[in-house]
This record gives structure tokens, sequence and C-alpha cells, in this order.
């Protein structure tokens, strides 16, 4: 009897972990597509608009991965972090004074000491038959 209970009790997760990653990639994909059409009827596009669209894109990779693989890609959170932060710096420069830029710049260089951390780290310790 337990072992039923434990098994729908699977099932049930893995149907509701299915249901958000749709969930999530619709929205990502809605949203996307919504911003790229406002972006088309101004009649031009900024940078910010583009890293915009980065960000979009990596996270809908993201899920991407993770859903074939159940496997979250820490590698892509590190991506839409450095968009980001750089997306907030093209956009609110003049709004910032020397320490937040000091701040920011910083950030983004730890995030990449951390991204190539981690892709060295995957590299050197991954078994030979996982391809992530």
């Amino acid at each position: 009897m337990i072992e039923r209970i434990e098994a729908f009790g699977g099932v049930l997760v893995k149907s509701f972990h299915l249901f958000a990653l749709f969930v999530i990639g619709g929205t990502v994909v809605w949203s996307a597509a919504y911003f790229y059409v406002d972006t088309m009827q101004q009649g031009h596009a900024k940078l910010h608009d583009i890293l915009l669209l980065f960000i979009y894109l990596e996270i809908g990779a993201m899920v991407g991965i993770y859903f074939k693989t159940h496997r979250l890609p820490v590698r892509f959170l590190i991506y839409v972090a450095i968009t980001a932060l750089t997306r907030l710096l093209t956009i609110d420069i003049k709004d910032l004074n020397n320490e937040q830029i000091l701040t920011v710049t910083g950030a983004i260089l730890v995030l990449a000491i951390a991204a190539l951390i981690v892709d060295f780290s995957a590299a050197r310790f991954r078994p030979p038959d996982e391809d992530v």
C-alpha cells in the first residue's frame, strides 16, 4: 500500500514538474514575442532592447536544457545575471554614481569568474558519458 502511495506521489510530482516547465517556457515565449512585436512597432531597437531579448533567449534555453536533462544549468543563470547587469549599466549609467558603477562592474567581473570556474569544473569533473 505504501509503495502505491509513493508511486502516485512520484507521478504527481513529475506531472507538476512538466506542467510548471511548460508554463514557464510558454510565459518566456509569450513575453519575448510581445516585447519583440512592441519593439518592431517602435520602428527601431535600442541596445537595452536587444540585451533584454538575449535575457529571454538565455532563460528559454535554460528551461529547454532543464526540460531535457532535469538539471538546472547554472551557467545560464550566471549569463542572465551578467546580461541583466550589463543592461542596467547601459540604461542607467547617467543615474549611477561612480561607486555604484564600480559595484555593478565588480559584480559582472565576479560573475564572469564564476562562469569560468563552472565551465572549468564541468569540463574537468563531468563523467565522460554526460553531455549537458
